[in-house]
């Protein structure tokens, strides 16, 4: 059974939000969140946070060209934002996860032509960049149905 609420500018009814949506917008939150930490502590040089890392995986990362650091923040901000927008109930969501979906296109590319250290370029490692791109994909396609469904305004 469909539930709805009026809208509080009174034009009507608006879907109620769907259990689903939160759980979809939490695990997304928590997910990319994952993927802002990483890009805050690679930025910023966290001791601590890269010292798990071999001397040639750091030269690697610290070799980054800017345009790669850039489309690497679209990516994880747009992610982090994107799921966000969704618990905010906002259609905006679609906009942010597609930015998202720009910069990890971005970062698959420079990922493919770089110089990438063997211990970076395993199945392990191609299987989470997999993993993300699904993920990506999937919340644009959610954030697109809720939206089409009024649920996302």
């Amino acid at each position: 059974m469909s539930e709805t609420v009026e809208n509080t500018r009174g034009m009507g009814v608006r879907p109620a939000t769907p259990w689903h949506l939160w759980v979809v917008g939490i695990v997304a939150t928590i997910w990319n969140s994952g993927g802002a930490l990483d890009y805050t502590m690679t930025q910023t040089g966290n001791e601590s946070y890269m010292s798990g890392f071999t001397p040639e995986q750091l030269d690697y990362f610290y070799a980054f060209p800017a345009w790669a650091d850039g489309v690497w923040a679209l990516g994880v901000w747009g992610a982090l934002v994107g799921s966000l927008l969704l618990l905010l109930r906002s259609r905006h969501a679609v906009i942010a996860f597609a930015i998202s979906l720009v910069g990890l296109a971005g970062s698959s590319i420079y990922q493919m032509l770089a110089d990438v250290p063997a211990s970076l370029s395993t199945p392990g490692i191609w299987i989470f960049t997999a993993v993300i791109w699904l993920s990506i994909i999937l919340l644009i396609w959610y954030a697109r149905k809720m939206t089409t469904k009024g649920v996302l305004r």
